[in-house]
């Protein structure tokens, strides 16, 4: 086994509402959709009408800045509605599918296939898509060749998905995919969990990395540091793990199957477990197999597309994103406790021992989405360097894209970083601030200037 890189730095949330290792199907829904909302920088360009029929594969938008990135329909159906949302903003497209699913035909031998031909697939059936580009996070620039593309074989953040839960039956699929990859790239990186049997040992011709350590030791982006950081000028592409095997799929069967594993998890979920469907899938047809509990007393739940630290709210008329591997419920929380500063608080979760809940590290928390106080200037404590293992400084970064400095910021690390890496910084900052939200403010200067 290739050495084993330990991440110092971190922080497990263990939360209540861990799914079983169970995988229940469902059959296809009556009603898939596509936002373009759901891939940062895209600008659409719409080539379909209410009421025209698609098969799955078929394009149904495309990026204005980048025509040949096309973003195509997960089922075969006919298009019911195109949500839009002020000044005719584009919010989705609405496909409701046929009983028998009818493809698209992509044919494409994979030990016969050039680069461009690789492209090209990937671009008509909008799998394109699914390989974002490091520095920004961003889709990938079909012209472009990366010096490396990395995928991350295991999740750690809270109540992730287990990927040999996930990936179940993928293992052909899987080696699908990566052989793709390579024709793209020859240079692959697989990160994989230390001391755990992987589904994804089956790979062969890429290079394995071992990680151990708290999260977020499964973030692509610290892999990527450890592994062979980014410069000014380089540019590295992303691949989730579940979207290798869409792509696998795809060169196996010559046709677009989004078939998906979510986990569906929280303390709100009656039965946790993982659920088999397809990318764009209503919420309600994910959450229907695992059911949310009855609320009392008025109290309300946040549904999260994606896991706590990341994800965002969502209702349950909304759909699944390509991206995404998980569904999240926890309470919504808020509420006001009398004298709570002074009690104990052993059910709360404190990083700086702030709470007594220090002294039963494997204890499980039901935390709600309240933040506990309101937004305040920046305190330098020192945390957020204990927090992200990456060597840069997150402090200076953060004040640097508040000045608008853009050779401060290429200095300190811009180029390293997307929303994911700097989330636990944002749990544990002590003066609330929306850290996520100003790193992509940050990263869409850079894309402005540069």
């Amino acid at each position: 086994m290739s050495k084993v890189i330990k991440i110092k730095k971190g922080l497990d949330i263990k939360l209540v509402g861990e799914a079983e290792k169970e995988v229940v199907a469902q059959p296809i829904g009556e009603r898939y959709a596509v936002s373009p909302l759901g891939f940062e920088g895209v600008v659409p360009k719409l080539l379909v009408a209410e009421g025209d029929k698609v098969l799955a594969g078929s394009a149904l938008f495309y990026d204005k800045a980048h025509p040949e990135v096309m973003f195509t329909s997960p089922v075969s159906g006919t298009v019911s509605a195109i949500r839009r949302g002020e000044k005719r903003k584009l919010l989705a497209i609405e496909v409701a599918a046929d009983e028998q699913q009818n493809y698209k035909p992509f044919n494409i031998d994979i030990a016969k296939a050039s680069r461009d031909e690789v492209v090209t697939a990937l671009l008509e059936s909008g799998l394109w898509a699914s390989i974002i580009q490091r520095p920004y996070g961003i889709i990938a620039d079909s012209k472009d060749t990366p010096k490396a593309i990395f995928v991350s074989g295991f999740d750690s953040a809270p109540l992730a998905p287990d990927m040999n839960v996930a990936l179940q039956g993928e293992e052909e699929a899987l080696k699908a995919g990566f052989a793709a990859l390579k024709v793209l790239c020859p240079n692959v990186h697989l990160s994989l969990k230390a001391g755990e049997k992987s589904i994804l040992e089956c790979v062969e011709g890429v290079e394995k990395h071992y990680f151990a350590g708290a999260h977020p030791a499964g973030n692509v982006g610290v892999q990527i540091h450890h592994i062979d950081p980014i410069n000014k000028g380089e540019k590295v592409w992303t691949v989730n793990i579940q979207n290798v095997a869409i792509i696998g799929r795809l060169i196996l069967n010559g046709k677009l199957d989004m078939t998906k594993t979510y986990v569906v998890c929280g303390s709100q979920v009656a039965h946790p477990q993982y659920v088999k469907t397809m990318v764009g899938a209503s919420l309600v047809q994910v959450l229907m197999p695992c059911r949310i509990k009855p609320q009392s007393g008025g109290s309300k739940f946040r549904i999260i597309e994606g896991n706590v630290l990341t994800g965002k709210k969502v209702s349950a008329n909304d759909y699944m994103g390509l991206y995404s591997s998980q569904v999240t419920v926890i309470p919504e929380g808020g509420e006001l406790e009398l004298i709570g500063w002074l009690a104990p608080r052993f059910h709360k979760l404190s990083v700086s021992r702030t709470y007594f809940s220090w002294l039963m590290p494997k204890k499980r928390y039901n935390l709600a989405t309240g933040v506990n106080g309101g937004e305040r200037p920046f305190v330098v404590t020192g945390l957020y360097e204990q927090y992200l293992p990456m060597d840069i400084y997150p402090m200076y970064l953060f004040k640097a894209i508040l000045a608008g400095d853009i050779e401060k910021m290429e200095n300190l690390g811009i180029y390293e970083v997307v929303e994911e890496d700097v989330a636990l910084c944002e749990f544990v900052d002590p003066s609330k601030q929306n850290l996520q939200a100003l790193v992509r403010d940050g990263i869409n200067l850079m894309i402005k200037e540069m």
